[in-house]
């Protein structure tokens, strides 16, 4: 028996090899030649994590001036804690309504650990003064005197959140478009919706005060939020995916209002972008092959690891 079982084994093996070899061939084959592979269901789903992670630490710093480390420590499986988040200055409703982004942030990073497969520790992220500083001098093409600051106040902490969520959701609206399987679909219908959600009260908020100067910088809230959008548009490098909070009449909804409480194309619908897109963009250097900005040492997991690699 022992011998007949160990025949099947030989035999199944032998049978299998040339289609491992072939796939593992092709792999190369199109590395080389500079094309991205065919991603799997768990390459793109662990992928957003990258993007949780950074969420959460953001949320959670400005709200409770501490980190996931403090909240659920073994959700970062022992990736290193992120660079210069602190205690924001907000009033109390800011403050209630971004810690229970943070708390949903934990329970997103959770619930996609529990259907990818293998480890996946928090990346090294920047979420310091010096990073949004970057940010926001890039938007408006020079410096801002004083340097940005998101943790100054409420205000600032929501334009800083404005620059994040929104990558996020349009990332998940790409990712719906790969996925077959139903348990992968439901589960980013489920952050997606979560994720939306938060981006329409950042945008509400912000929409309030659009007409408000940013202080000290004698810039509107809009024009803030303007300026970021086009800003993401640049790095993404695929057309127009963001709009600010007031558009030309003809970009609003139906061509009828220069009002842009939320973002969409000309049918009200959600943009979308790609992994690669949202490297560029969270890099801060529109490059997909370069570590930085929020990710000093790049994104964790296969597609991330990917880019890095084919860096020349």
């Amino acid at each position: 028996m022992t011998l007949h079982i160990s025949s099947i084994g030989v035999f199944l093996t032998l049978l299998l090899l040339p289609f491992l070899i072939e796939r593992c061939y092709s792999f190369e084959i199109n590395a080389s030649q500079g094309q991205a592979p065919k991603f799997s269901r768990n390459d793109l789903l662990e992928f957003s994590l990258n993007l949780e992670f950074l969420e959460a630490e953001l949320f959670l710093n400005g709200a409770t001036g501490k980190g996931l480390d403090s909240v659920a420590p073994s959700l970062a499986q022992g990736g290193p804690p992120p660079v210069g988040g602190k205690l924001a200055k907000l009033d109390p409703l800011a403050k209630d309504v971004i810690y229970q982004f943070a708390l949903q942030e934990v329970g997103h990073i959770r619930a996609i650990k529990s259907v990818v497969r293998g480890p996946f520790p928090r990346p090294l992220i920047n979420i310091s003064i010096g990073v949004f500083a970057e940010v926001m001098d890039a938007a408006f093409g020079r410096p801002l005197l004083p340097s940005f600051d998101p943790y100054a106040n409420s205000i600032n902490f929501f334009l800083a959140s404005y620059v994040i969520p929104y990558v996020g959701l349009t990332g998940y609206v790409g990712l719906a478009e790969q996925l077959q399987d139903s348990l992968a679909k439901r589960l980013v219908a489920s952050l997606l919706g979560v994720e939306s959600g938060q981006d329409a009260v950042i945008r509400t908020f912000l929409y309030e005060r659009k007409g408000e100067v940013v202080v000290p910088y004698n810039v509107t809230v809009a024009e803030f939020t303007n300026r970021i959008s086009e800003l993401r548009n640049r790095l993404g490098n695929k057309g127009t995916k963001d709009e600010g909070l007031v558009v030309p009449q003809s970009q609003g909804a139906e061509g009828k209002v220069s009002g842009n409480i939320l973002a969409a194309d000309n049918d009200s619908l959600s943009f979308a972008r790609t992994p690669e897109e949202i490297l560029r963009i969270v890099y801060g250097n529109g490059n997909e092959r370069v570590a930085g900005g929020y990710f000093p040492n790049g994104g964790n997991g296969r597609i991330a690891s990917y880019y890095l690699r084919r860096a020349t």
